[in-house]
């Protein structure tokens, strides 16, 4: 059975007024800290203010509407695990909404951007530094973000919380033999690189609008309800005058700079693949979502990449993230299966049974620092994502003092359960769900137009040779954390599910499925093309996050000290995998997860 799929029309989906109204309405019940003011003060405070506001709109735009909305406001369909933003000043007492919508000074005439006389402008060679130099560069810490500086040293290595927050920690690189190939990311011996498939994550965002388990803004909500009933001591007295500053799912600065060193990363290591497109008088095609933070993400690497200004150096593809979109980088939208949560949220359970556990302690302890107010192990919980999303958006977050070496190593291990059975190899949708950009990766590599169209592989692009180009030395793709994981378990990279299925009553040793260091912000892999002298016809290297990756549970791929296998051998071993994958069951069908089911290979129960 197959299924056919719309192709992508470049269309505005409809919104549906009703739904959007009451998405905002849930949406207004603001998070906020314990207010220094009363209530009635606040409301008649926000009335006079929102009142001031419309009657401004009203007298600078002439309309007879007070009401109408403009073309930025049409709200976008929501992805499975978002809804419609709220309105701008909901889910926070400190809302710095910049730039101001009418800046009085803003006459764009009066400050060109460009003047002439820019002196000379001469370009020099493309660097190389995959290839030319003694050592690869590594990606370490953030030096943009604090930490607090109170956890002990084991065995003279700084205990490093950037790292325990999984797909919420800033990528770093791995270091050699991390997933078992003890060889680096540079050039091999006698090798040459001939090309690169580069897929990589957005950067650090603000929280989502919806949370499976935990969000901090449900918190800041229930705090703000009871504020008035309870007062915090120790560790926690902060919370007496904290404010939830965080905005709803677009980057952060320190994300526009991830995507930015990402893209400078990129150039000094690959920029020699641009001559290519200087010989075949071509430019790149790169591709992204239609989300804020999927664009900007693809935009600050190309700043990064090409420098400003980047019109005219590549070409940017933006495909559309909604329900009736075929798209590889957002498969979810078109699987109708992955909306039941029965199905695709079975991660949440494992989550909360080992949050139960490994917070225990915690709980008690920082229960007795606040008065008034009954914890909750899911309280709790936030606490430390809030540890994580403030560091990542604000700097620095005092909720980072509150826990032990040891709670946050059960924090980091709480979303590989999460992802392990949500979106990686224990999850029934995973390999369906990353078919699509698999399918994708096989006509590139084989310079061949994808002929089936029974995935989440979009007609529309994929078949038009502008949007969907052969023989280009360098592609790049930005996505979401969970397709990058959906892709790795596709591909059948069977030795990152090497301990699972994942324990939810205890950490195991030497997991190879670590979230943090597969899908963390900017999480990028690199399909990376050789040539060599030292064995035959072309061959192909997966490294994630400068980790070379054992590709062994492919088939026709040995083991080989560099992590090389040949691209014969992996592209028949693909289609194999791409064949026997059957989109239209696994995400049309009427199926159940039969208790103790479990799965390392990200299929769904056949019987």
């Amino acid at each position: 059975m197959t299924v056919e799929h719309t192709p992508l029309e470049y269309k505005l989906p409809n919104p549906d007024p009703e739904s959007f109204l009451l998405a905002r309405r849930k949406l207004t019940a603001t998070p906020r800290s314990k207010p220094k003011f009363g209530l009635g003060s606040h409301l008649k405070a926000f009335a006079a203010g929102v009142l001031a506001c419309l009657l401004t709109q009203y007298a600078i735009s002439g309309s007879s509407c007070l009401f109408c909305p403009k073309n930025d406001d049409v709200p976008s369909t929501a992805a499975p695990d978002m809804v419609v933003l709220a309105s701008p000043w909901a889910g926070s007492t400190e809302r710095h909404n910049y730039p101001p919508p009418t800046p009085t000074n803003a006459f764009p005439s009066m400050f060109p951007t460009d003047v002439g006389y820019a002196g000379k402008t001469p370009t020099g060679a493309e660097p190389a530094v995959i290839a030319t130099a003694p050592s690869y560069p590594v990606q370490t810490g953030a030096p943009m973000l604090v930490t607090p500086d109170m956890f002990s040293r084991k065995g003279g290595k700084k205990f490093d919380l950037l790292t325990k927050w999984g797909n919420l920690s800033p990528w770093y690189s791995m270091e050699r033999g991390a997933f078992g190939v003890h060889s680096g990311p540079e050039t091999p011996d006698t090798c040459r690189v001939t090309g690169l498939h580069l897929l990589h994550r957005h950067g650090a965002r603000y929280p989502s609008a919806w949370a499976s388990y935990g969000g901090p803004a449900g918190l800041a909500s229930r705090l703000n309800a009871a504020a008035s009933n309870w007062t915090a001591s120790g560790k926690l007295d902060f919370l007496n005058e904290w404010t939830y500053k965080l905005g709803e799912e677009v980057l952060t600065p320190f994300g526009r700079q991830q995507l930015f060193d990402l893209g400078i990363s990129m150039r000094l290591k690959y920029g020699f693949l641009l001559k290519n497109f200087t010989e075949s008088n071509t430019l790149p095609v790169f591709r992204t979502e239609s989300q804020a933070r999927m664009l900007a993400s693809a935009q600050n690497f190309a700043i990064g990449f090409f420098g400003y200004p980047f019109e005219g150096q590549y070409q940017q593809s933006i495909t559309i993230e909604g329900p009736g979109f075929n798209n590889t980088l957002a498969p979810y939208t078109t699987c109708p299966n992955a909306q039941d949560s029965s199905r695709a949220d079975r991660g949440r359970g494992y989550l909360a049974k080992w949050a139960s556990i490994y917070l225990k302690k915690a709980l008690r302890r920082l229960q007795t620092q606040l008065t008034g107010y009954p914890l909750t192990i899911e309280d709790v919980y936030v606490f430390q994502q809030l540890c994580a999303y403030e560091t990542v958006a604000l700097g620095y977050s005092k909720f980072c003092e509150l826990f032990t070496e040891e709670e946050w190593d059960g924090f980091e291990y709480s979303f590989d359960l999460y992802f392990w059975y949500n979106s990686g190899f224990g999850f029934a949708l995973a390999r369906s769900q990353g078919i699509g950009y698999v399918q994708e990766l096989v006509a590139r590599l084989t310079h061949t137009p994808i002929s089936t169209y029974n995935s989440s592989t979009n007609a529309t692009l994929d078949d038009n040779p502008i949007t969907f180009p052969f023989g280009q030395s360098l592609y790049v793709d930005a996505t979401h954390e969970v397709v990058v994981l959906n892709v790795l378990t596709a591909l059948n990279l069977s030795t990152l599910a090497a301990q699972g299925p994942l324990p939810a009553d205890h950490i195991p040793k030497h997991r190879t499925f670590r979230v943090s260091q597969l899908a963390p912000f900017a999480t990028n892999v690199q399909f990376q093309l050789l040539e060599c002298t030292s064995v035959p016809g072309p061959q192909i290297r997966i490294i994630v996050n400068d980790g070379v990756v054992p590709l062994t549970g492919i088939a026709g791929c040995a083991a080989q000290k560099d992590g090389m296998c040949a691209v014969d051998a992996f592209v028949a071993a693909q289609k194999k995998i791409i064949g026997t994958t059957d989109w239209a069951f696994d995400c049309y069908g009427n199926w159940t997860i039969p208790d103790g089911w479990e799965t390392t290979t990200g299929e769904p129960p056949r019987s």
